[in-house]
């Protein structure tokens, strides 16, 4: 199948415009990789201390693979919670593969869900950031010719994979460890959560709704960020075929974890079938990821860290690209919030292998690159099983086994993927209308002016948000606060538009990946710190956010006129940890360009 041109029309832009970046990056890494094995050239003091605690020194000493595993292991986090065991399997699977593997280091993993609508999800997209230099000091050790990565949530995988591009010389695996079995049904608990921000049930009935939803380690079951996350290493080759959505604490999934590892083994420089993860994050490859992301309906968070991730192998992405592969891609997943199933639903009903092979018959993913199981994406049509205790790979499914969760291409849930670049004179942005109702997709309404989300949460409270409205939370971007998701206005919007009231949300923050059936014009930038449109707004103002035409605009005449009102932002900079972060905050770029202040 020939490629679909706007898939090749947007690949061939994003190489033109990336070819100096990219040829920078490629030749840094080709040196790094002509020296061969580092720790070949280390003192003998260097090498007694990087292998001091080995059982077997002389592996360490030989030829052999030496694999370097970066976890973002902790038991706070249930995505996270299964890693406590992956060491231990590894190393006796490099064992087996005639390797030797250490933990060459740890790197944060905060969870979202926890500090949601908290002074901690002010540090939650800089974790990105720490999480990537985190991973380059475990790696600076310069005493691994491959690495395996160990991480699964909303920041945790785009800092990984910034590492392993800036470390690009090396061989990567991304290992899983996959979604908690399912619970109380995702609709139920929104149906909870809205009823309690009603005031129409007590914190004793919500509690209960959320215990039966979060119940056990994996992680959480609903196509937010980190199930994404989970997605795009699949499409991008970073994941064995068919790894991503497997429970944890089972065979299946243990075997993964080994096989894993002697695939990481089995593509260092030290053996013939050579793989650096530079050479797979390539713009065919972020190309891949996007395409997957607009199939799914994944999480808006994505955009602004598919960017990121890309700028660190020398490749630029932009807002446009997204907005015209969107276009070019049919829905074909509908996951909640999109839908009311949860990711083992969809496992179940065919996954990745057949949503993969769905687009490469159509030419909508590049299928001639390279992955961690070899050359050609057509390998991850297939799905992974235990043949005598041993894994092997099969063809996976040809049809879709519940056509209410996934869909062929040729009859699909939607005809784009409901992605949408918006622009206007308040700015540029995105909006997700996947989950939107048609009838909603254009919203005129007067503008309320917010500096805070717990403004809207006391208005609301108070009785003091009715009408018709353009919910405005301004200072929201990453030089005002680090960003952090709003998700917990969105019980409080549902509410107001289940009133029958036309309600949008216009933020230069961001919104959960779970968020979706409220229009949100999120990423808005320039931000209001900065001195963006959003900072000149005011009570009253007239705002049209039109999805179709991709449009986002204050139409009260003279608004860019008008002085812009002093903030004092000063409360969002100390506290939990956030007078640590003003180095980040100060040099973040825009959330257009990733948000990063490594790039």
């Amino acid at each position: 199948m020939s490629l679909n041109p706007v898939i090749e029309r947007v690949t061939d832009r994003i190489r033109a415009r990336s070819r100096e970046t990219r040829a920078a990056y490629l030749g840094k890494i080709a040196r790094a990789a002509e020296a061969g094995p580092r720790r070949a050239h280390l003192s003998c003091g260097n090498q007694a201390h990087a292998y001091a605690a080995m059982e077997n020194k002389a592996d360490f000493l030989s030829r052999q693979p030496n694999l370097g595993i970066v976890t973002a292991y902790n038991d706070m986090l249930s995505a996270h919670q299964p890693y406590e065991s992956f060491p231990a399997l590894i190393r006796a699977a490099a064992a087996r593969a005639g390797a030797t593997a250490q933990v060459a280091g740890g790197v944060p993993a905060m969870c979202d869900g926890v500090t949601q609508g908290q002074a901690g999800m002010e540090l939650s997209l800089f974790s990105r950031d720490v999480i990537a230099l985190a991973a380059g000091v475990a790696l600076s050790h310069d005493v691994y010719d491959a690495a395996l990565f160990l991480g699964v949530c909303d920041k945790i995988v785009p800092g990984l994979v910034i590492a392993a591009a800036t470390f690009g010389h090396l061989p990567a695996v991304f290992v899983p460890a996959g979604p908690m079995v399912s619970g109380l049904p995702n609709d139920e608990k929104s149906r909870v959560r809205q009823r309690f921000a009603a005031g129409e049930i007590g914190r004793d009935e919500l509690m209960a709704a959320e215990m039966a939803s979060y119940h056990g380690p994996g992680t959480c079951t609903f196509y937010g960020t980190a199930n994404s996350n989970q997605m795009l290493m699949e499409m991008m080759g970073l994941h064995l075929p068919g790894a991503s959505f497997v429970n944890p604490g089972t065979d299946l999934r243990d075997a993964l974890t080994e096989a894993a590892a002697a695939r990481a083994a089995a593509i260092t420089r030290l053996g013939n079938d050579y793989l650096p993860a530079g050479q797979i994050l390539d713009e065919r490859a972020f190309v891949n990821g996007m395409v997957g992301l607009m199939a799914t309906g994944g999480s808006t968070n994505l955009v602004l860290h598919l960017p990121a991730m890309a700028r660190a192998a020398g490749v630029e992405l932009l807002l446009e690209d997204f907005h015209d592969i969107s276009e070019a891609v049919p829905l074909l997943a509908r996951v909640y919030p999109n839908g009311l199933a949860d990711v083992n639903h969809f496992h179940a009903a065919g996954g990745l292998g057949y949503l993969i092979g769905q687009l490469l018959s159509k030419g909508l993913l590049h299928e001639d690159v390279e992955t961690v199981a070899g050359r050609g994406l057509g390998r991850y049509t297939r799905e992974p099983v235990l043949e005598g205790g041993a894994i092997a790979w099969r063809q996976g499914a040809e049809a879709s086994h519940n056509e209410k969760i996934l869909r062929p291409i040729s009859d699909p849930f939607a005809p784009t993927g409901g992605l949408r670049q918006l622009a206007g004179n308040l700015g540029r942005g995105v909006i997700k209308v996947s989950a939107v109702a048609p009838e909603r997709h254009v919203i005129e309404a007067p503008a309320r002016i917010f500096s805070d989300q717990d403004e809207v949460k006391a208005a609301f409270k108070n009785g003091d948000l009715s009408g018709d409205m353009v919910v405005v939370v301004r200072y929201q971007g990453p030089r005002a606060n680090g960003m952090p998701e709003l998700h917990s206005l969105t019980p409080i919007l549902s509410v107001l538009q289940d009133r029958g009231q036309k309600v949008a949300l216009l933020t230069d923050g961001r919104m959960s990946g779970a968020s979706g059936k409220v229009p949100a014009a999120i990423h808005l930038s320039p931000e209001a710190a900065s001195g963006g449109p959003l900072a000149r707004l005011r009570d009253g103002d007239l705002i049209r956010l039109d999805a179709l035409a991709g449009s986002v605009d204050c139409i009260s005449e003279g608004f860019m006129e008008r002085e812009i009102e002093p903030v004092d932002l000063s409360h969002h900079h100390t506290g939990l940890g956030r007078e640590l972060f003003s180095l980040f905050r100060a040099n973040a770029g825009d959330a257009s360009t990733g948000a990063s202040s490594l790039f």
